[in-house]
């Protein structure tokens, strides 16, 4: 199967509306080419997990995805057995023919299998897109099998024996820095950095996902948090703040900022308290670097 060029994967974000630079289109394209895993860091919120989602769209394919936490493992990652099915099954044929050995061969088998997000992505007939959200809320332990899938494509259990990769899904990571990953699994994927977006990216992304938003109010949305990200805060808003702003202020037909309607809304912007009084206290400032004039 030809892989779409970096020109077609640009067009494709697009038209699910993610306005994506060269260098993010150019490592999704290399990555389907390669077939190798695209580890993607950056703040929070600044569109990594959407790269995975409108990925799934664009090739009309399913999305598998693994939200990764503390204490994560193989159970809820890769396999579980279906116990109440198997003591039912067990229950039924307590009376039948069957000996010992073949109950168990039968109870450890694929009907009983629950397959979670890294079997059932490469259980799959075609190939799948696999988003692991967050993995650096997982341990270690987690990364050691995960990297069983990505060395050899296939994956081991112990009751039935190996299970070979019927299709190579296309594997999106995602990792805010809460710790420094492994080397081991480094080495397996390409990488992309997100960064925030300048003023004229967001602009573009507030009128790609809100067309009927008022241009004068867009464009002193974007100077304004362009600006907020520039203050040492303990949580700097993202893109995806940014839309919820536009959104809410849109939705109630404001067509400028001012500093009542700042104040007001500040809680859908920033997620801190002390943030959020760290950037009151510093309005008028903001204002003036932004080159917006507010109404008082």
């Amino acid at each position: 199967m030809n892989k779409p060029s970096v020109e077609k994967i640009t067009k494709l974000l697009q038209t699910q509306g993610y306005i994506a630079d060269h260098s993010i289109a150019m490592s999704v394209h290399l990555s389907m080419l390669l077939q190798k895993p695209l580890l993607i860091e950056g703040p929070a919120g600044v569109g990594k997990t959407e790269i995975a989602k409108v990925m799934s769209k664009a090739l009309n394919t399913d999305l598998i995805r693994l939200q990764c936490y503390e204490g994560l493992d193989a159970n809820q990652a890769i396999y579980e057995w279906n116990y109440q099915r198997q003591l039912l099954y067990l229950k039924m044929n307590e009376q039948s023919d069957l000996t010992v050995k073949e109950k168990e061969a039968t109870i450890f088998s694929s009907t009983f299998l629950m397959e979670r997000p890294l079997l059932k992505s490469i259980m799959a007939p075609q190939s799948q897109v696999l988003l692991i959200d967050e993995i650096d809320r997982a341990d270690e332990e987690f990364e050691s099998f995960f990297l069983e899938l990505l060395s050899d494509w296939q994956i081991s259990i112990p009751e039935i024996g190996t299970l070979k990769a019927k299709s190579i899904p296309h594997v999106i990571l995602t990792s805010n820095r809460n710790r420094e990953l492994s080397e081991a699994l480094r080495r397996r994927c390409l990488y992309l950095w997100i960064d925030y977006p300048g003023f004229e990216k967001e602009l573009t992304i507030i009128h790609s996902k809100i067309p009927d938003i008022n241009k004068n109010l867009a464009t002193q949305i974007c100077r304004f948090m362009q600006e907020v990200r520039k203050m040492k805060l303990e949580k700097s808003p993202g893109i995806a703040e940014t839309l919820d702003w536009a959104i809410a202020l849109s939705s109630m037909h404001i067509d400028h900022l001012d500093k009542e309607i700042v104040e007001s809304t500040l809680g859908v912007v920033l997620k801190d308290w002390q943030d959020i009084r760290e950037t009151k206290m510093s309005l008028s400032e903001l204002f003036e670097k932004t080159g917006v004039i507010p109404k008082m």
